[in-house]
């Protein structure tokens, strides 16, 4: 399947989700983009597929998940399409779509409050608070863990009541892999870092970075940091900071604005890039 040269208008979108969620989290943008004629698809982490009631029974079926082979498995799934697909994903979510992109997949790629890629050197406080309980222990490293009611409502519905975010950590929390917390956190010092990317490379497919101006998890200047590190880099970067969004922005009142403003920058920039992609047609001789 050719990833840069299709001038076919994308028909596929896949949603990754992000650490202690599942695919359930992406419900709402499935429904908006499916109503929008797209084939939607919001593949789970691998050995996520049993479902929020089975991952709470079962953690440690994903405890020694790590970044590689999750991204390999988006990969395989990615390459399956007939198309060259948007890809959009939210938190380690938009990690991996970085990461993806970088391997000249995907028509335009949708990095929401993304975990860093290598090369992020920033730690705010909130961020730290929030990783702290996995990474204080190094035995942590192989374990699954759910954040508590409380530890959630700071990550990720610090805009909301405590008990409108306990009803969304109800709905879509999990216990989530360790492991990649602790490759995100150390990928600075290990020179093999799963979570590396090429900055300088020119060819991949468009690239939004979207952050969240009251987010816990990934503040905004871990995501404008991240983008400074592609300024040298041809191909399209951009980066849209939303002031009064938190993590939870794919399900946080005002959903509708970011996913719309995803889609239609997707869209676009998506058709440019195919088209700049095109080989030059050789010109005909004359009397041919």
């Amino acid at each position: 399947m050719t990833h840069t040269s299709d001038l076919t208008k994308p028909d596929t979108i896949v949603l990754i989700h992000g650490l202690w969620l599942t695919p359930l989290s992406w419900e709402h943008w499935i429904d908006r983009y499916s109503s929008r004629g797209y084939k939607v698809i919001a593949p789970s982490w691998p050995g996520m597929e049993g479902g929020i009631e089975d991952l709470r029974r079962n953690p440690d079926k994903v405890a020694n998940l790590g970044v590689t082979e999750i991204v390999d498995h988006y990969d395989q799934v990615v390459r399956q399409l007939e198309h060259p697909p948007i890809i959009m994903g939210h938190s380690f979510g938009g990690l991996f779509t970085q990461i993806l992109l970088d391997r000249s997949l995907g028509a335009a790629g949708v990095a929401i409050d993304s975990a860093p890629v290598k090369g992020v050197l920033i730690l705010p406080f909130s961020e730290l608070k929030v990783a702290w309980p996995a990474l204080r222990n190094p035995a942590n490293r192989d374990k699954a863990a759910i954040p508590t009611p409380e530890q959630f409502h700071y990550s990720f519905g610090n805009l909301l009541s405590e008990e409108e975010s306990r009803a969304v950590y109800d709905r879509y929390a999990v216990p989530g892999p360790d492991h990649v917390l602790f490759q995100a956190s150390l990928a600075n010092f290990n020179p093999n870092a799963a979570t590396a990317v090429n900055f300088h490379n020119d060819t991949r497919a468009p690239l939004l970075l979207i952050a969240g101006g009251k987010d816990h998890v990934v503040p905004a200047s871990v995501t404008r940091a991240n983008y400074n590190l592609y300024r040298k880099s041809k191909a399209v970067t951009d980066f849209k900071e939303y002031p009064d969004r938190s993590h939870y922005t794919v399900g946080q009142p005002g959903w509708e604005d970011v996913a719309d403003y995803a889609l239609t920058w997707a869209e676009e920039n998506a058709a440019a890039h195919a088209k700049l992609s095109q080989p030059v047609a050789a010109t005909a001789r004359p009397g041919n």
